[in-house]
């Protein structure tokens, strides 16, 4: 099964029920199993919840600095208005304001780009880290399943 086509919650482990045979796992075994995959499959979902979280924040403060880069370029078009419209001497005072203008938007679109560049790193490392994780939990369900089958097979051979 592909991770997109089944979706575990921790209900679903939870209200799983098992028939019972005379061969067949031993309930207490099972159900413990059972409630600690539904835990940790819980610790997860908390843990993804926070880093979306995280992320919503991170990508509010870039829609903040991107909103700022917008502001600066419309004061530096109407800082380039009010120089034209001014005679010679308010033409050389709207040029030094135009210059701290854009000494600014480039300050602040510096900012805005390493922001961004940290943001994009930081949302990287967390989809590593959670593909990581994600990796390590199907190879241990996949170790279980294994030493289950394993059992199985010396039970019923």
């Amino acid at each position: 099964m592909t991770e997109h086509a089944f979706h575990l919650t921790p209900l679903d482990v939870r209200k799983q029920e098992f028939r019972k045979s005379l061969r067949g796992y031993e309930p207490m075994g099972v159900e413990d199993f059972r409630v600690r995959v539904a835990d940790e499959l819980e610790r997860i979902l908390r843990e993804r919840s926070v880093l979306e979280e995280r992320v919503a924040a991170l990508g509010e403060q870039l829609r903040a600095y991107r909103e700022r880069e917008r502001a600066m370029n419309e004061a530096l078009v109407a800082a380039q208005q009010l120089r034209e419209a001014t005679h010679a001497a308010a033409q050389r005072e709207a040029q030094v304001i135009v210059r701290e203008a854009e000494a600014e938007a480039r300050r602040i679109l510096d900012e805005t780009r390493g922001a961004k560049a940290d943001l994009e790193r930081q949302a990287a490392a967390v989809q590593r880290q959670y593909q990581q994780y994600v990796g390590g939990f199907r190879a241990l369900l996949e170790r279980q399943l294994a030493e289950l089958e394993a059992l199985e097979g010396k039970q019923g051979g």
